[in-house]
């Protein structure tokens, strides 16, 4: 009796985590935010890649990451991509349609910058949850300024490894 119940239980662990690994997005390489140390699978629809000139690259879990590791950067930046909040397929973060919404917490931001492939699912997220359709620039700007301490909600970085690289 007492192995029949081990066997269920054991047959239930292993299920309950292909289940949990099974709904989590696979992704390129790293699977560790550069920045932050955060699971850039579990943060799919939000995750950053950039590429440099001279070949190398850097996977982070969000805007808020890549813009604290832009910061002050000499190396010349080939390409930025970043996942579809709607998708979380890697699309082109210049041509992406921007969202920017002070009403909810972004990923390591108090902000959320959430980034699009097709105007219709931004326009959606905006109808239902608020926020400002921008471009690229502005939604690098709003991190930037965010990361230094400037955000539009007055507050200060939005994120704790912001606030102890801050010190």
């Amino acid at each position: 009796m007492k192995r029949t119940v081990s066997i269920v239980i054991l047959f239930t662990i292993a299920m309950s985590a292909t289940l949990l690994f099974a709904g989590m997005s696979k992704v390129e390489s790293p699977e560790s935010c550069a920045v932050c140390g955060m699971s850039r699978s579990g943060f799919a629809g939000s995750r950053m890649l950039v590429t440099y000139e001279d070949g190398s690259s850097f996977g982070t879990c969000s805007i808020a990451c890549v813009a604290g590791e832009l910061a002050g950067k000499e190396k010349k930046v080939k390409g930025i991509q970043v996942g579809d909040y709607a998708t979380e397929k890697l699309i082109d973060a210049k041509s992406a349609v921007w969202v920017i919404n002070v009403k909810k917490r972004g990923i390591m931001s108090a902000v959320a910058k959430w980034a699009f492939a097709a105007r219709v699912d931004a326009d959606a997220y905006v109808k239902k949850n608020g926020g400002k359709i921008t471009s690229w620039d502005e939604a690098l700007t709003a991190a930037t300024d965010e990361h230094k301490g400037d955000d539009a909600r007055g507050d200060k970085a939005g994120c704790d490894c912001c606030k102890k690289n801050k010190k």
